[in-house]
């Protein structure tokens, strides 16, 4: 009798995506014995971490539905966060002798990593490579949420064969650093000039030469920034806000070419930017590091689940939504986070959910909770479309004992800020000198760091 119990908790699950949390996902919920199909549309592990080169195919701003390229990583791209921060919390992000042992290493160091994790737990046997997922429905519309089974339509990249199959659950986790979020500017849509998201940015050789406007001072806007200073003719950053950090003062101040604007008021036709402080130059192209948006094109829940204005809703703990969980569920979503840990504490709570172990509120509560958050949110001014930043230690640790998740470690914290911190001020060199040696020698002593017993030497 207690076989069969179990037995009729085993889920059949299918995850979207084999990045970072979609493999995390396959691997706690095969833990908890469900069957698990992962279908990833490229022919790799790595979701966002698998460099693609060639953009050539990709519409420059990217307003098409289903993107061709997926990952919008430019290949000088180095982590922000130190390394020691980013591991899952059994799979320390370790150095090895021959990879790129630097403390900020490159994109690829931590695509290997991911390689590293999907070999140790065996995830590659559940995953179907080159498999492009082209809807996700509901099989029977109307059924109570407990009895709710997905059609899922996917295609195969190479063979162009169309399969149809049915999951008792699916977990979205497409990432979300793939649809670019534009700005609306006057005259965008007739200026005849060179005009793309960052998304489709890979290097700084095309814009060789190029009067260049970036738009957007995220990290990535400055990062671009520094590398476009050194082969552009000039550079103008235009920002909603030109209180800067101390860093990016001392960049530009260093770079007779470098400058810094307000935002965008108009784009005329001869290639004229003309900017809100009525100053104006003849750009030769405009680059806009503005960010993402969440997109699930392949995803029809009878309008159960939206995306408004970068508000994935309603989410309850940004994760399930209220009418269909836990049959369907989003990993991932959370911005301004520690990711790699937070994904697992959501994964975990996911397959626990689908295996009985653990019931989530009555539908009454998870809505009351969302409502209650969301008022918060506009309470203390947080635009609509930062609904998923999140920003907060504690809410983390507070999300990760609805399964008993270990609280983010005092170390994981300082390093975290110590990093961000250091970033603000010295912008060009925030990755290779640092002054939290002591703190860091603790670290690599910890039991996170020596739990596998395969340590090589750090640093």
């Amino acid at each position: 009798m207690v076989s069969e119990t179990v037995q009729s908790q085993s889920k059949n699950v299918c995850v979207i995506g084999a990045g970072p949390s979609g493999l995390v996902a396959a691997r706690e919920l095969r833990k908890e014995a469900h069957r698990v199909v992962v279908l990833e549309q490229n022919h790799d592990v790595g979701g966002q971490w698998l460099y693609e080169a060639n953009v050539e195919e990709e519409e420059p701003l990217g307003r098409k539905p289903f993107l061709k390229v997926h990952s919008s990583i430019y290949e000088s791209l180095r982590l922000t966060s130190p390394r020691e921060i980013m591991g899952f919390s059994d799979f320390p992000f370790l150095v090895k002798k021959g990879r790129d042992m630097r403390r900020f290493p490159s994109h690829t160091e931590l695509l290997l990593y991911l390689k590293d994790f999907c070999e140790y737990f065996a995830l590659r046997e559940v995953i179907r490579f080159n498999t492009r997922v082209d809807r996700v429905g509901m099989l029977d519309y109307g059924v109570c949420s407990s009895d709710l089974k997905w059609i899922v339509r996917s295609i195969d990249k190479n063979s162009e064969k169309v399969v149809e199959e049915v999951f008792d659950a699916v977990v979205v986790a497409t990432g979300h650093y793939s649809q670019p979020r534009l700005p609306s500017i006057q005259g965008m849509d007739t200026w005849k000039r060179k005009q793309m998201h960052s998304h489709i940015y890979r290097t700084p050789e095309p814009f060789n030469n190029e009067i260049v406007v970036v738009v957007g001072n995220s990290l990535s806007g400055q990062d671009i920034s520094i590398e476009l200073v050194e082969v552009a003719k000039e550079v103008h950053m235009s920002s909603r806000s030109l209180n800067i950090s101390e860093g990016l003062s001392k960049v530009i101040c260093k770079h007779a070419n470098f400058h810094l604007h307000p935002q965008i008021e108009s784009l005329q036709e001869d290639g004229r930017v003309t900017f809100v402080d009525g100053s104006s130059i003849l750009a030769d192209s405009i680059l806009y590091c503005t960010g993402y948006s969440y997109a699930f094109p392949f995803l029809d829940t009878k309008g159960m689940v939206v995306v408004d204005d970068d508000r994935v809703g309603p989410l309850y703990e940004h994760t399930f939504p209220p009418s269909l969980a836990p049959s369907l569920s989003f990993i991932g979503i959370p911005r301004k986070i520690i990711g790699f840990p937070f994904f697992e504490s959501q994964a975990i709570w996911i397959a626990q959910l689908l295996s009985g172990k653990k019931v989530l509120p009555s539908w009454e509560e998870m809505m009351k909770s969302i409502k209650e958050f969301y008022h918060s949110r506009e309470a203390a001014g947080i635009p609509k479309h930062c609904t998923h930043e999140i920003a907060n230690f504690e809410y983390c640790d507070k999300y990760g004992d609805n399964v008993g998740f270990p609280h983010t470690e005092e170390w994981r914290k300082e390093l975290c800020l110590s990093a961000i911190i250091n970033a603000d001020v010295n912008l060009e060199t925030y990755r290779d000198l640092w002054d939290d040696h002591d703190l860091l020698q603790q670290v690599l002593q910890s039991p996170h760091f020596t739990q596998l017993g395969l340590q090589d030497s750090p640093l």
